[in-house]
């Protein structure tokens, strides 16, 4: 497999950071979740989760079945399961994952949407301000934080957040929450305020293996091409997304919070780990390059649909990311065959942990030799 060429130092994420590392991830029953949970038991961290159970079968939590992670259930908007979550698991790095994260749905429920969201970010940062252990802490919310303008460059992290639908106009209240957490609880903004340093991540449409999530693009095309019928149903087919495997803006992540740890000067702050301009594609070159990959499906495309905005244009500027040594290394092609493999092999039964981990060690391998 092919590597984009790059001249960036730094790429890798540091293993010895990670051994012995205790780490707490809201959210880990979910996609995202569950790929940075199997990633940081293969660094050697020891890693604990709170989140609500699983949602749909097959989920790619269960599926991992990784016994090795602390399993904690609750409601991330409850203070007080926060803080003992903290005080048991005593992690020194929490990354917040836990979210609403479908656009559709947030129409459905935007109180729901909302509440999980913004008052999420929230509960946290105020429990880690009196929490000893954490150190370092990445909130993770989305590109669909900028108020978007349907414009042509890619939005910078200085830009304005906003959002017209619910889901994104959440994602930007949960960046101005957690900015307003830091400067007003934690050093060395506030006096006497707690060492934990806060950053936000912001990533693009991210695809990969494993994800089995409602009104989502992959997804929708696997369930289809499984069908009798083999009916594949998309929306938007002209929609240009910012595409990207799950494992680039995960190693954005562990970076980031790997910067926050050291006490790096500006890491606490707002953080783009996007695709590159090139691998922006519409919707149906993304399903053309799965059902072909896959070997089967028929694309449909919706023609009655509610008419619910979305975005048809969005982009991320990670010129920024480059700073703590940040770059993508997957290309468009290659993103799409190892997500086509992964399910294509687990349809033929290989074990889903198996095939993640053969995955991160892969990438782990590429990124070393392009450092």
């Amino acid at each position: 497999m092919g590597c984009r060429r790059c001249t960036l130092e730094g790429l890798v994420v540091n293993p010895a950071f990670w051994s012995g590392r205790r780490v707490l991830v809201t959210g880990h029953t979910g996609f995202k979740g569950a790929w940075l949970c199997l990633w940081l038991t293969q660094l050697g961290a020891n890693v604990s989760g709170l989140s609500k159970e699983p949602e749909g079968e097959p989920n790619l939590w269960t599926l991992l079945g990784l016994a090795d992670v602390q399993h904690n259930v609750g409601d991330v908007r409850d203070v007080s399961t926060i803080e003992d979550v903290l005080a048991r698991e005593q992690p020194e790095i929490v990354f917040h994952l836990a979210a609403q994260s479908l656009v559709r749905r947030s129409y459905r429920q935007p109180i729901e949407t909302f509440s999980t969201n913004v008052m999420g970010v929230v509960a946290l940062l105020d429990a880690i301000s009196r929490a000893n252990s954490v150190r370092a802490s990445v909130v993770v919310t989305s590109d669909k934080c900028y108020q978007n303008l349907e414009q042509n460059r890619g939005y910078r992290e200085t830009d304005r957040m906003g959002g017209r639908d619910p889901y994104s106009a959440s994602k930007g209240a949960a960046e101005i929450a957690a900015a307003s957490m830091r400067h007003s609880f934690f050093a060395p903004y506030a006096s006497d305020g707690h060492p934990c340093r806060i950053a936000t991540a912001r990533a693009g449409n991210v695809i990969g293996c494993g994800d089995w999530s409602e009104d989502r693009l992959i997804p929708d095309i696997v369930r289809g091409c499984l069908r009798v019928d083999r009916s594949v149903l998309i929306r938007s087919p002209n929609s240009i997304r910012p595409w990207q495997h799950v494992l680039e803006p995960l190693r954005g992540y562990l970076m980031l919070a790997e910067q926050l740890a050291g006490g790096e000067a500006g890491a606490d702050d707002g953080w783009n780990f996007g695709p590159d301009r090139n691998d922006e594609r519409p919707v149906i070159d993304v399903a053309d390059a799965i059902v072909g990959a896959l070997g089967k499906g028929d694309i449909e495309i919706l023609q009655d649909q509610p008419d619910l905005h979305e975005a048809e244009l969005l982009r991320l500027d990670s010129t920024k990311a480059q700073k703590i040594g940040w770059s993508t290394i997957l290309d468009f092609a290659q993103t799409i065959k190892m997500t086509a493999d992964w399910y294509a092999d687990w349809m033929n039964g290989a074990p889903p942990v198996e095939l993640c981990g053969e995955q991160i060690d892969s990438y782990m391998k590429m990124c070393g030799e392009k450092s």
